[in-house]
């Protein structure tokens, strides 16, 4: 089978959902819709945790972290992906793939291992709230702040410099979203089981000890709940722990199916949706899932208004 010249000079066609969807007018709005709401609910949420000092504790510094993140992931894919539609151009250059692969790669597995100490912290402040400053003092968060960042994008290095040194076959139209590792694999003319299989590795070694740590901490979080005398404190760390629980389900689900299941399992328009999910809905329903139940938090972004807008 002939190869097409994989340099920098060379490109890709990305045929997301746009493309084969049958009211792409309508759906391009609702992305546009959600892409803004991703921009202004985790813009609006770093720039309270940002200017409250009462928020300046681990669990809201953590969940600053997240809002980054969201706000960069949707930020990779989604405005190339209007743009495309709007101008009817959805070619991508060699070089722009591996960068989206190498960003989209990065964010995500930091945002995977964000999650597993988000939880250690909910974990430490409920169990243990004695100890809580000493447990998570300025050089612990400072390490949970770094550590997902540093492996991440090593993570990322690794897979974009191995997937983008396949031979890739004349037919350069990826049927997806954005440049990701299992649908890019399909247009490699050399055979790419290894790879697939040293990719299911990684996938569950980066995947699952952090939502086992994550069950782990909620199991001993929910034990600590049910034998609280107040019912106030209950309900608050109920409501701060369903809220997290929600967001890790929403990920983790996305990103088992993407890279934990066999790619026998994988179909384009399945792969597409669920990247249209953790790229675009879950960024934009993260802040609103953390902040409209936190009373912290909307106590605080009232004080920011009243201080900034009186």
């Amino acid at each position: 089978m002939e190869h097409w010249n994989s340099t920098l000079g060379s490109g890709f066609m990305l045929l997301g959902i746009l493309n084969n969807s049958g009211f792409p007018g309508l759906l391009c709005a609702t992305i546009s819709v959600l892409y803004m709401l991703a921009l202004t609910s985790n813009g609006l949420l770093l720039l309270v945790i940002t200017m409250d000092a009462w928020l300046h504790v681990p669990m809201y510094l953590l969940l600053r972290q997240l809002s980054l993140m969201d706000l960069l992931f949707t930020s990779v894919v989604t405005p190339k992906a209007i743009i495309d539609f709007l101008l009817s151009e959805n070619t991508i250059s060699f070089g722009g793939c591996a960068l989206q692969m190498f960003l989209a790669l990065t964010v995500g597995g930091a945002e995977d291992l964000l999650l597993a100490f988000m939880a250690y912290d909910r974990y430490v402040a409920i169990c243990h709230p004695l100890n809580y400053m000493v447990l998570m003092k300025p050089r612990v968060y400072w390490l949970m702040m770094a550590t997902p960042w540093v492996l991440a994008s090593l993570n990322a290095l690794c897979h974009t410099l191995y997937t983008m040194h396949f031979p890739f076959c004349r037919s350069r139209k990826i049927n997806h979203l954005l440049c990701e590792i299992p649908p890019l694999l399909k247009l490699a003319c050399e055979d790419a089981s290894r790879y697939e299989l040293m990719l299911y590795v990684t996938g569950v070694t980066f995947l699952i000890p952090p939502l086992v740590a994550i069950l782990a901490s909620y199991t001993l979080i929910l034990l600590t709940v049910l034998h609280m005398p107040s019912n106030e404190g209950r309900q608050k760390a109920l409501v701060t722990c369903s809220s997290h629980l929600t967001v890790v389900g929403m990920f983790y689900g996305a990103a088992t199916f993407m890279y934990v299941l066999p790619s026998s399992l994988h179909s384009p328009k399945q792969d597409n949706i669920i990247s249209v999910f953790y790229t675009m809905v879950t960024p934009a329903l993260n802040p609103l899932i953390y902040s409209l139940r936190n009373k912290e938090v909307m106590g605080a972004l009232r004080r920011v208004l009243q201080k900034y807008m009186l």
